[in-house]
């Protein structure tokens, strides 16, 4: 072998290499993995899901058809799927009303509670007082809340709904961040201080790294929990075409599939809302270990 051939090969060894470790340092999927291969596992791994939720669909089909169950106790999917089908434009009209709400409640929830965790771990002091408020809010149930607001700022208004959403949603938040911020190695402080970093990169450097996955497990809550608030305080009165007050309408006329077919919609949304969480999370911190896991598994 030349000496010329040795050298080329020496080269792409090395850009192989380089190439690789990249790439495992950034959480990338290497490209042999993104194949139909990869593709099938997953899959796999949703399959059981998909099994048991049909199940229980079917099993709800026949055994409310052979007891002849009543559609005011419990409607047949059958008719609930008629029902979301023929009255999909009014549903669909509330459930995006009521998204609005939710995703204006929990936007504002979770700026303020990342803003209180940043603020309580710049300041102890603050973090002691700020803590007995966050968990009386906490505590405070939504349909208390929802009263309260309504009179603030309108009962025709969305702000009185975005504003019990953003209650619910900022205690989750601002708790899990908090602990994300605060809880981080020691051996990692000491290096930053070893360098004589200031305090603005040891926040970005070290702290808000180590918090993003406590983040959004918070938003994986808070994302199921905006539509749920969202649609209790439709309850308390408000413009008919949202989610909350479409439920009752048609709960108070006994169409109970209706009523079905809206809480179908308030799945949907939530679980839209939960899915792009998860898809923010693995644009943000692709290099998290839970993804490399899942990827190679």
């Amino acid at each position: 072998m030349s000496h010329h051939d040795a050298a080329e090969r020496d080269l792409d060894i090395l850009e192989t290499h380089d190439t690789d470790v990249l790439a495992a340092f950034e959480g990338d999927v290497p490209a042999g993995t993104r194949t139909p291969a990869a593709l099938s596992r997953r899959l796999r791994h949703a399959g059981p899901a998909i099994i048991a939720f049909l199940a229980v669909v079917v099993v709800w089909e026949a055994l409310t058809r052979a007891l002849d169950v009543q559609s005011f106790i419990l409607p047949r999917p059958s008719q609930i799927i008629e029902r979301f089908f023929a009255t999909s434009g009014q549903i669909w009209g509330a459930g995006w009303n009521t998204l609005i709400e939710a995703l204006g409640g929990l936007v504002a929830g979770t700026v303020l509670g990342v803003g209180v965790a940043l603020a309580t771990v710049r300041w102890v002091g603050l973090r002691e007082g700020l803590m007995p408020f966050a968990i009386a809010a906490n505590s405070v149930p939504i349909i208390a809340l929802a009263p309260i607001m309504n009179a603030w700022f309108s009962i025709t208004s969305p702000v009185s709904k975005m504003a019990v959403v953003a209650v619910v949603v900022f205690f989750p938040v601002m708790i899990n961040t908090a602990r994300g911020l605060i809880e981080v190695e020691a051996g990692e402080l000491e290096l930053m201080r070893s360098y004589a970093a200031p305090p603005r990169e040891v926040m970005r450097r070290v702290r808000v790294p180590h918090a993003l996955p406590y983040f959004f497990s918070a938003m994986k809550v808070a994302s199921a929990l905006a539509i749920i608030a969202a649609i209790v305080a439709e309850y308390f009165g408000g413009p008919q075409d949202v989610l909350g007050q479409y439920i009752i309408a048609k709960a108070n006329l006994f169409v109970y599939p209706d009523a079905w077919a809206a809480i179908l919609v308030a799945s949907i949304l939530g679980i839209a809302l939960y899915a792009a969480v998860l898809l923010a999370e693995r644009l943000v911190m692709p290099w998290h270990v839970s993804f490399r896991a899942s990827d190679s598994s």
